[in-house]
């Protein structure tokens, strides 16, 4: 039997290779075991689904994820680069390698479907969306509640994980929330084929089905680890989707009470925010990825793009600051300022020294990753739920969640109680571009907010120039590759 055990492992996880390759709605080659074998040991044996679990999560950080060798192809946090130089908070201060400066800084990719960058975010999503279809169908499918615990808690993971790469999809490929508008095909089986492009209301829909049956599958899941997700996780990512849409105020406002008061997490102190955002284990840490040497990143990974103390492009001489403007922003008696660089003299870089960093802080020292990534905070269920209460009309609950998040940041809130309607929501927004700053939630925050971006002196390209949130600038067209294999598309262009 154990070996049985293992031959169903292995399957699985061949299984999700398979679904990898670049055409991945491939069928299945006849020399392995079909779906439904491996779905009829799943029911009896869950370690054979668990294994392919495990392999999602893993491709959410592994270099070339995206299909290519580039060395800004590292998985989800890679996009969370992207989104955050497309927002204008995080500024490519200095380019000496070029990662960023042409196809995102300076909008090629996001004005030409031929790009690269295009294909890379395409594919990443929707490769992590066939791997999750793998499981819910080895599990059943996708209305079925399975018997075993276990795979209950497995089905709920693989929801919430397709659900999170279709709302990233959502908000790269499409300029606004409407739900009428045809942007993405959806593919919720491993059977499927290439789709047409349907409207945003379909995807949402599948998406809030997703994670309110997430949500139900994993009420009673003790996860061993903040590398997977769990009921809390669920909630928050619900909390984004719904957020997104500007008109589930209550809902919003449910989710992320819950998580606050029941989801067992603390608010990062004035310490904890300036100790380098580099342990999954952190409080204030909601789901993550912890990072040792066997997972075998290096220059190729969010940290060697962003670390000055980490073997990193950010040391060799591709620095990504913050924005001059948001920084000047920030009160001096703000704990948060002193996460960034002061400029020097006529330089002005305002590089996050002091908010990512490698504990031994060793100016290009971490050449093997251990340091972790951060996917979510329970500060961003704060901040959701104050911007949620804010728009909702309900300014006296927004600003207590707001100052309850500040009463960590700066020595006096009290100009919070003056606040109340577009003042409130403008704080709100611009509190949380400062408190989330480098961890890819700007650009979400300026889509749900309708806000422009107006890009201070130490960009190096469109100084000044105001780019709204819906501008075809900040959003990634459908590549050329996707264009041109799958017909549905095609004849819909």
């Amino acid at each position: 039997m154990k070996n049985c055990n293992i031959k169903f492992s292995v399957i699985a996880f061949l299984l999700l290779l398979v679904g990898c390759e670049k055409d991945f709605l491939d069928n299945q080659p006849s020399e392995f075991l079909t779906q439904e074998q491996v779905g009829e040991a799943a029911a009896v044996n869950p370690a054979v689904i668990e294994g392919t679990i495990s392999g999602i999560y893993s491709t959410m950080f592994d270099p070339g994820s995206g299909g290519t060798t580039g060395h800004d192809d590292f998985g989800h946090k890679g996009y969370d680069i992207y989104s955050d130089m497309l927002s204008g908070d995080m500024a490519l201060s200095v380019s000496t390698y070029g990662w960023y400066r042409a196809d995102i800084t300076e909008f090629q990719a996001t004005t030409d479907f031929t790009r690269t960058r295009n294909y890379i975010v395409w594919r990443y999503y929707y490769r992590i969306i066939r791997s999750a279809n793998l499981v819910i169908d080895a599990l059943g499918g996708n209305d079925v509640v399975p018997e075993l615990e276990e795979n209950k808690y497995l089905m709920g993971q693989a929801k919430a994980i397709r659900a999170h790469s279709y709302f990233y999809l959502t908000q790269y490929f499409s300029n606004s929330y409407d739900p009428s508008a045809e942007i993405l095909p959806i593919y919720d089986s491993p059977d499927d084929l290439n789709g047409p492009k349907v409207t945003t209301n379909e995807i949402y829909a599948l998406m809030e089905k997703d994670l309110n049956d997430a949500i139900s599958l994993l009420n009673d899941f003790a996860r061993d680890s903040k590398s997977k997700v769990d009921k809390s996780v669920a909630q928050g990512i619900l909390a984004y989707v719904l957020a997104s849409k500007g008109d589930s105020h209550q809902q919003v406002m449910d989710l992320t009470a819950d998580v606050i008061n029941n989801g067992g997490y603390a608010l990062m102190n004035s310490n904890e925010v300036l100790e380098g955002f580099n342990d999954l284990n952190t409080p204030g840490w909601m789901w993550g990825v912890d990072l040792t040497v066997d997972a075998g990143l290096g220059l190729v990974s969010w940290w060697g793009q962003m670390d000055l103390y980490t073997y990193s492009y950010a040391w060799a001489g591709d620095a990504k600051a913050m924005d001059s403007d948001l920084y000047a922003a920030i009160p001096s008696d703000d704990v948060r300022k002193s996460q960034f660089a002061e400029p020097i003299g006529d330089y002005t870089d305002l590089m996050p020294l002091n908010k990512f960093y490698a504990p031994e802080k060793v100016i290009g020292g971490q050449a093997n990753i251990t340091t972790d990534y951060v996917y979510l905070r329970v500060s961003e269920m704060y901040l959701l739920h104050a911007e949620a209460a804010a728009k909702s009309g309900d300014d006296a609950s927004a600003r207590t969640m707001l100052k309850a998040l500040l009463d960590e940041r700066l020595p006096s809130t009290a100009y919070i109680d003056g606040l109340s309607g577009q003042a409130l929501m403008d704080e709100i927004y611009l509190q949380t571009r400062i408190e989330l700053w480098g961890e890819g939630k700007s650009y979400l925050s300026l889509k749900r907010n309708q806000g422009t971006v107006v890009r201070g002196s130490n960009h190096l390209s469109n100084v000044g120039v105001a780019i709204t949130y819906d501008d075809e600038r900040l959003t990634f067209e459908i590549p050329q590759s996707e264009i041109q294999n799958n017909p549905e598309i095609s004849t819909q262009n």
